[in-house]
């Protein structure tokens, strides 16, 4: 009888230890759920710096390597030949030598016209470099002229077709024209056809050239320069307006009509 006393009395106690109450298991449970919940919190609040630094730096090379990779695809769709010269210069930057610096001096000697800016030369140079520059800008005048007779038939007023038609000959058989002659035609050049914004792309190149500003840029950027350097030019003759052209020595009367062309 004392035997199965304590049988039973040692299964009720280990009964209890493997079986436990309601509120035992709910505590157990609490627990582990907040050991299973706890980590993953408080490693996402007690990350790094340095793994911080390193997922914003990648991040942000990625970016601009995507960025990039889209405006190299822009160039080469919209503006093909711009890309190839902007290639070709990408690649010679970085495939500079680190003694370069020392062959930069030798590259001015040897084309001075084409590295050094107009206050390095010399008289003589001037006056040969500027030469050189004239006859460039003449090989644009009969390409210039060919474009205004394309656009002849495209104007609605009929005396100004002929006004136009009569000044392209002009000038063709060499004669110079007349300031009222060029004035009369001024609407011509402020609608269509032969307005800036309606021009065609190799005519605003032409005009470029003529100018002596780059062409191989695109046609919105040339026709901003375009518009930018008349504007100036023509503020340069309202000053000379009301200076006088006799206040302006011989060389300033000489640059000025460079400018103009």
């Amino acid at each position: 009888m004392a035997l199965s006393r304590v049988c039973w009395a040692r299964s009720a106690v280990w009964g209890s230890a493997v079986t436990p109450g309601h509120f035992v298991t709910r505590r157990l449970q609490l627990g582990r759920s907040g050991l299973a919940w706890g980590a993953p919190r408080s490693s996402k609040l007690h990350l790094s710096p340095k793994a911080d630094v390193k997922n914003l730096m990648s991040y942000v090379v990625t970016k601009t390597k995507a960025i990039n990779g889209k405006y190299h695809r822009f160039l080469g769709r919209h503006f093909p030949r711009f890309y190839v010269l902007y290639t070709i210069f990408m690649k010679g930057i970085i495939s500079i030598p680190p003694f370069a610096n020392y062959l930069v001096f030798l590259l001015m000697y040897l084309f001075p016209r084409q590295l050094l800016i107009r206050h390095f030369w010399t008289p003589k140079q001037q006056t040969d470099f500027l030469d050189i520059y004239h006859a460039f800008r003449k090989q644009s005048h009969p390409e210039i002229i060919s474009y205004l007779e394309k656009v002849i038939p495209f104007i609605s007023d009929a005396g100004l077709r002929w006004r136009l038609t009569d000044l392209c000959t002009k000038i063709q058989r060499g004669t110079h024209p007349a300031i009222h002659d060029i004035l009369a035609l001024r609407e011509c050049f402020s609608n269509h056809p032969l307005g800036m914004n309606q021009l065609q792309a190799l005519h605003v190149k032409a005009l470029s050239r003529a100018m002596l500003l780059t062409s191989y840029l695109p046609p919105p950027l040339l026709r901003h320069r375009l518009k930018t350097h008349t504007t100036v030019i023509h503020q340069l003759d309202k000053a000379l307006a009301k200076l006088g052209i006799g206040q302006l020595t011989a060389q300033e009367v000489k640059s000025a009509c460079y400018l103009r062309g």
